[in-house]
């Protein structure tokens, strides 16, 4: 399976207006569906766009903030984002990468890939800051736990590293950093994602992290200048683990993206020593059951939770 950080033809689906203002889904923007009205006001909206930033044409940060008081939730859980198209509902679930105190005040941000004829990216990648949108959540139990003061090893493919970003925010608001390894693997340095925020942690000493990002096509000329590490992220697992001195006996693991990177990374620490119990895990999407238009971390929630149903 091709890793979900590897390029995804990113000509994203346009918008055109309708005679009342209203947008309109293209019709390359869901291949299966006819070309429908995005909902500028429905009374069933209880959120609004309130910030985006691009990191370029199929990367970008998106925050979006409830009308009322913020629903509570723990780093590691996502929301379920949506808007209201022809009068449904048309929504995806997300991992959260901002901390939960923030939320009443800058929104739930949510780090996300444009999928080209995707359900609801395309949709998204043309909503302006200010419209009205539909959240719901959280959910999830890729939690960390209680008063752990193992190393954690967080390793991560594209946009897998929203949720690790929100722990790490967390326990830093919290004043009780714990000490981690950052794994971030994607195609091209571009693809990076919060890498000036985590490597800025790690320079400054704020926060006791090491940043270890990777690049599987380092051929490419986008890479030309690169001189970290090279491979998928699952391949850099051992090597980096026994290079900085890791311990099974003291270091948990959170494993975030597509299954087949999981499953690879997941072999490789139960090899170097480390028990089941400290290897966690959050699928892209169960093996198997891979949705039309994945577009990120946490578009896990609904097929995870069907998967689970079927268990």
């Amino acid at each position: 399976m091709t890793d979900i950080a590897g390029d995804i033809d990113a000509a994203a689906a346009t918008l055109a207006a309708t005679p009342d203002g209203a947008p309109r889904a293209a019709a390359g923007a869901a291949p299966d569906a006819a070309p429908g009205i995005i909902a500028t006001d429905d009374e069933r909206y209880n959120a609004t766009l309130v910030r985006r930033v691009d990191q370029h044409d199929s990367l970008a940060y998106f925050w979006v903030r409830f009308d009322e008081e913020p629903t509570p939730f723990e780093p590691g859980q996502y929301m379920t984002i949506g808007v209201f198209v022809d009068g449904k509902i048309v929504q995806r679930p997300y991992s959260v990468a901002s901390a939960p105190a923030v939320a009443g005040d800058t929104g739930y941000e949510f780090y996300l890939r444009l999928v080209n004829g995707g359900t609801f990216t395309p949709l998204l990648w043309n909503l302006p800051e200010g419209h009205r949108m539909r959240m719901i959540g959280p959910k999830g139990k890729f939690l960390l736990e209680p008063e752990d003061d193992r190393t954690h090893l967080f390793v991560s493919s594209g946009t897998g590293n929203a949720p690790f970003v929100s722990m790490m925010r967390h326990t830093l608001a919290a004043g009780s950093p714990r000490r981690a390894v950052f794994l971030n693997g994607v195609s091209h340095v571009r693809d990076l994602g919060y890498r000036s925020l985590v490597a800025g942690w790690e320079a400054s000493g704020d926060y006791p992290v090491t940043f270890v990002p990777t690049i599987s096509r380092h051929g490419d000329p986008s890479n030309a200048g690169w001189d970290g590490r090279t491979g998928r992220v699952e391949s850099i697992v051992g090597p980096v683990f026994s290079d900085l001195g890791l311990s099974p006996d003291s270091t948990v693991a959170y494993l975030c993206g597509n299954p087949d990177m999981i499953l690879s990374a997941e072999q490789t620490l139960l090899e170097l020593g480390l028990p089941e119990t400290a290897v966690k895990k959050e699928l892209y999407w169960p093996k198997g059951k891979e949705p039309r238009g994945v577009a990120g971390a946490a578009d896990v929630a609904a097929a995870v939770d069907a998967a689970d149903s079927e268990a």
